[in-house]
């Protein structure tokens, strides 16, 4: 975990300030959780069309790939967004 999110909380005891550090390790692992169902459930629903075969066909595989790779830039983006936004940095648009 990053210590800089603890912010001000380095004037709680050290328990508290473990306490805290836990409960963010324990968000951030069920957002991580949270964003792998969500790719897999857009991608699987948008690109498997049929269940002939026990493996993927080309264009699935493809249709697959593209989708998650969309998924991660546009989470990526939406985070680095919000990481200006909390900085206060002025934005482009």
């Amino acid at each position: 975990m990053d210590k800089s999110m603890l912010g001000d909380l380095g004037s709680l005891p050290e328990e508290d300030q473990m306490r805290m550090s836990a409960m963010i390790d324990q968000i951030q692992i069920r957002d991580s959780l949270r964003m792998y169902n969500s790719l897999v459930e857009k991608c699987f629903t948008d690109c498997v069309d049929s269940f002939k075969r026990k493996s993927l066909d080309k264009q699935e595989e493809t249709c697959i790939k593209r989708c998650a790779e969309k998924f991660l830039k546009h989470s990526m983006r939406v985070g680095m967004r919000f990481a200006e936004l909390n900085q206060g940095a002025p934005t482009p648009d």
